[in-house]
């Protein structure tokens, strides 16, 4: 049988914790080269949805041995790069029926190649992107971290912080957006989840001010932490390459990135209007690091790089791109604790499988 699952089913299989645990483990099997993971890869093409808008269908995939598991996710977008006050950003429309997005997860086993389970990427995309940079929490804040300032109150923003309340006793938060009536609310939401005060502040500079751990966690494709922001002994944490200004990357001491895949795999029709390019001067700023000359996330967990090892250190993780690894991983556990207890709905695995040979 096959297994059908529903964002609501995902969200109480997998705790923030599981998936930090998950990601760990096998990103020691990604370092030792016993786990595999493709670069992600986006087909753009123009949309009959709007002039202003592109559709994506992006994928990515990777497989954990280990776990006899290999996952792919899978999305159809509709995609919209709107000027908010200054800053350009990335908004993916719910354009499917019923004002909905369309992600998916297709869980397989390596050891005779049924497909053991399927379902949507919402709350996993969510916890898997927290999970990573909590990792970089880790492995590179200092131990005694206690206070942190987050940039941006979004869904990212909120498995941000889980994140790294979950690998440090964090005591003080300070959140900055844009907009007051979200920064108050998330605020509010946060300090009765966290059982930690999260404290809405006017000004990005307030929120970082003598903070341990600064998170970027915005849709943001200009930068929002800048160099002179920068304290001794901070952690600088961004989740996506544009948030952290490039003269603050090379500021700090220690860098480590995700994976030295710097971007997807990008086609892109002719007459698509978005690409790349249009993302912006920062975005494209980036490029001009190198970021295969720094080490990765299941480098340092397997000990070949140190996170950190004075308390006046500068570090700073990128979680420069996903991987399709991460869904292999932490779908082990989804599916495991969903046999479990009896979660989901089961169909006919004959329904996904043919006689045909393909």
């Amino acid at each position: 049988m096959t297994l059908i699952l529903s964002n609501d089913d995902v969200e109480k299989l997998l705790t923030m914790p599981d998936c930090i645990e998950a990601l760990e483990t096998a990103y020691l099997d990604l370092a030792e080269g016993r786990g595999v993971s493709r670069r992600r890869s986006d087909c753009v093409t123009p949309t009959t949805w709007s002039e202003d808008a592109v559709y994506g269908l992006k994928s990515m995939d990777g497989v954990v041995p280990a776990l006899g598991v290999g996952a792919i996710r899978i999305n159809s977008d509709i995609i919209t790069n709107p000027l908010v006050g200054n800053s350009r950003r990335r908004v993916k429309v719910p354009a499917a029926p019923n004002d909905r997005y369309v992600g998916l997860v297709l869980l397989f086993s390596t050891h005779n190649g049924e497909p053991l389970a399927i379902f949507p990427d919402g709350v996993l995309q969510h916890i898997r992107v927290g999970a990573t940079n909590g990792l970089g929490v880790k492995y590179m804040a200092r131990e005694n971290a206690r206070t942190i300032g987050i940039l941006g109150s979004g869904w990212q923003a909120e498995t941000q912080l889980t994140a790294a309340c979950a690998v440090r006793q964090i005591e003080t938060i300070r959140c900055f957006s844009p907009n007051r009536d979200n920064r108050e609310a998330f605020a509010t939401r946060m300090s009765e989840m966290l059982g930690v005060t999260v404290v809405p502040v006017a000004q990005p500079e307030e929120a970082v001010a003598g903070a341990d751990i600064v998170l970027c966690a915005s849709n943001s494709l200009d930068p929002i932490f800048f160099e002179t922001w920068i304290e001794p002994g901070m952690h600088l944490s961004s989740i996506k390459k544009p948030e952290i200004e490039p003269a603050a990357i090379k500021a700090a001491q220690r860098v480590v990135v995700h994976t030295h895949d710097t971007e997807p795999t990008l086609v892109v029709a002719r007459n698509a209007k978005f690409q790349e390019a249009s993302k912006g001067d920062d975005w494209n700023k980036a490029r001009k690091l190198d970021f295969k000359t720094f080490p990765t996330l299941p480098e340092m967990i397997a000990g070949r790089v140190v996170g950190r090892e004075t308390d006046t250190e500068v570090t700073c993780f990128l979680n420069n791109l996903g991987l399709g690894y991460q869904f292999a991983a932490a779908g082990s556990v989804i599916y495991k604790r969903a046999m479990e207890q009896g979660a989901g709905h089961a169909l006919p695995t004959d329904w996904f499988t043919e006689t045909v040979h393909p």
